[in-house]
């Protein structure tokens, strides 16, 4: 930010018994050396606010074109709905929020985050990209009576959702301690292929991700957004 040049000088008053031409002419020398004072403070002013108008006045711009070419690819209200799923959009976080019923007897809640990794893919076309990004996912599903619960960890990629861990929540005394189980790999693959049916049976399948993968997409769109148009009001304020 510009700073502000201030000069400070010590003056010596003497009382003088002078002729009264004299003092005016001090007085007129005085004013011209006071002018003069203040044009060389108001250029030197002048001189360090310019860089700081400069310097706004392009971050004002530059945020401006960026936030006009992300709203050209940035819908202008994500849906609140998913199949049977209720999508809950939380402005500011790095997660999404989607409630569900199955059978009028099971509660589920799937809990996703913002993008948290990517791996490489060998492609074809140059223009292509080359990864894969990726999202977890925590899915809840309970039958509202305050028993047990059952806890999925997955990874969801573009084109399918992989399971990684299942818990057994066990609810006491409004808290719940986690049974932990083995590594989903390392069930038999009969039990594995019955969670995956019992997961889909419920919505949670390769649709579903590519869903949350479209929507995180403009999720993180929309979040710059705001973090754009928050900075602008900084700076022009």
């Amino acid at each position: 930010m510009a700073g502000f040049i201030r000069t400070f000088q010590t003056s010596h008053i003497w009382k003088w018994k002078t002729p009264s031409s004299l003092v005016g002419a001090t007085l007129r020398n005085s004013r011209s050396a006071s002018l003069d004072s203040g044009r060389r403070n108001s250029s030197a002013e002048a001189i360090t606010e310019s860089p700081k108008s400069h310097f706004e006045s392009n971050i004002l711009r530059i945020l401006g074109n960026e936030m006009d070419y992300l709203a050209e690819y940035t819908p202008p209200q994500q849906p609140t709905r998913f199949n049977s799923f209720v999508v809950e959009e939380r402005p500011g976080e790095q997660v999404v929020v989607m409630m569900g019923r199955f059978d009028d007897r099971e509660d589920i809640k799937v809990e996703a985050t913002m993008f948290d990794g990517y791996e490489h893919v060998p492609v074809q076309d140059s223009s292509a990209t080359n990864v894969r990004l990726h999202l977890s996912l925590v899915v809840d599903v309970s039958k509202g009576d305050g028993g047990n619960e059952l806890e999925f960890v997955c990874s969801a990629w573009p084109d399918c959702l992989d399971v990684e861990k299942v818990y057994i929540l066990r609810h006491k005394q409004m808290s719940a301690r986690p049974y932990l189980g083995p590594d989903f790999r390392s069930l038999n693959p009969k039990v594995q292929e019955k969670f995956r049916e019992y997961l889909d049976a419920r919505g949670i399948n390769h649709e579903l991700s590519a869903f949350l993968h479209h929507y995180m997409m403009n999720k993180d769109r929309i979040e710059l957004l705001r973090w754009m148009d928050r900075l602008k009001s900084f700076v022009e304020n």
